[in-house]
């Protein structure tokens, strides 16, 4: 287990957790601690308990039940001591710790003029592991090629939680920036060891990077540029003016301000990539922000993933008229970008990629 996870919790959770790791480095997603309830690790092949001699069990009853002080220490080591200074972090019901774990918190909400001003008395905290797969997004990549613009086609990434579309769009960064193709995807031309991409990063939640004090952790490619802890749409915005690059890259798209920065860019020329969360286009319809994007025509590849306890990743690429375009060897999904997927318009930069796009 990382010790940057291990250093947040109390020793009395430590010696539990300790003896359990070595077997499982490779498989724990999630830890769950949770006041008074079973302490939980969510695996990649199913669920354990922890005995409080440190052994796993698949009886809750045997597991060790953390203690209102456990729960307490575990706050005050995530907020260094000082939870007035993490409220934002408190209100949006996470904390982020080096290495691009995310932890989730549930408490009892704080409102304030109707609306969650932050969390006391947490009860529940999920440690979501975070880890760098190389190379899990490069056989989707020739699919996600603009031939005739040279460069990536406006791309968004659709799984439920925990499926993969972080993993895979730190991935495609990587790929894009260091230019590693995969054989012939832009021919056999001169054009055949065309170079990486400028890419820029916008990571609100800290953990496309991991970054500390503002150098990623992972590797996201040698021309790669990051914006930590930025809210996406202005985060696009800075990135666009500063940095001038060529592709964007960004996840959990949703809210009103983050489709106006990613119409923003398209008419500034610059692709981007993002994710969202949903089970397919249909999910992802019914958020009105992302509705608008589609309907559009903003996104010419739309990338669907899965992923089963102890398998890899599973997944399809489509175009902006439903048709799949690529499918892993496992894809076991029907028309998961949603069934009759038709784009009311397309901008004017859309176009432009359509002519471009011919070679595809």
């Amino acid at each position: 287990m990382p010790e940057a996870i291990l250093s947040y919790m109390p020793d009395s959770l430590q010696r539990i957790l300790r003896p359990v790791w070595p077997a499982l480095a490779e498989q724990l997603e999630e830890i769950r601690v949770r006041e008074n309830r079973p302490l939980e690790l969510r695996l990649s092949g199913g669920s354990r308990f922890v005995a409080p001699g440190g052994v796993l069990t698949g009886r809750p009853n045997e597991a060790y039940m953390p203690t209102r002080s456990d729960c307490a220490a575990v706050l005050e080591l995530l907020t260094n001591h000082s939870a007035y200074s993490y409220e934002e972090e408190l209100r949006l019901g996470y904390i982020t710790i080096p290495g691009g774990h995310r932890v989730g918190l549930a408490g009892r909400a704080v409102l304030e003029g109707g609306r969650v001003r932050l969390q006391r008395d947490v009860g529940s905290y999920n440690f979501r592991i975070a880890r760098q797969v190389v190379g899990v997004a490069k056989p989707f990549v020739p699919s996600l090629l603009d031939i005739g613009a040279a460069t990536l086609h406006h791309t968004l990434i659709v799984s439920p939680p925990q499926h993969g579309k972080t993993t895979f769009a730190r991935d495609l960064a990587r790929i894009v920036s260091a230019g590693e193709w995969p054989p012939g995807a832009w021919g056999n031309g001169p054009a055949a060891s065309r170079p990486g991409l400028k890419v820029g990063v916008v990571d609100e939640r800290s953990e496309l990077a991991a970054c500390v004090q503002g150098a990623p952790r992972f590797d996201l490619g040698p021309r790669t540029d990051v914006l930590d802890g930025c809210p996406k749409a202005e985060g696009m915005m800075m990135l666009i003016r500063s940095m001038s690059p060529e592709v964007l890259v960004a996840d959990e798209l949703g809210r009103p301000e983050d489709a106006a920065a990613v119409r923003e860019a398209i008419h500034a020329g610059i692709r981007v990539a993002a994710t969202a969360h949903g089970n397919d286009l249909d999910d992802v319809r019914r958020r009105p922000a992302l509705r608008e994007l589609l309907g559009e025509g903003a996104f010419r590849r739309i990338v669907t993933l899965r992923r089963k306890p102890g398998e890899p990743l599973q997944g399809a690429v489509w175009d902006e008229q439903g048709r799949r375009l690529f499918a892993t060897s496992g894809w076991a999904g029907g028309l998961s970008a949603g069934a009759g997927y038709r784009p009311a318009a397309a901008t004017a930069q859309n176009g432009d990629e359509r002519k471009g796009a011919s070679a595809r």
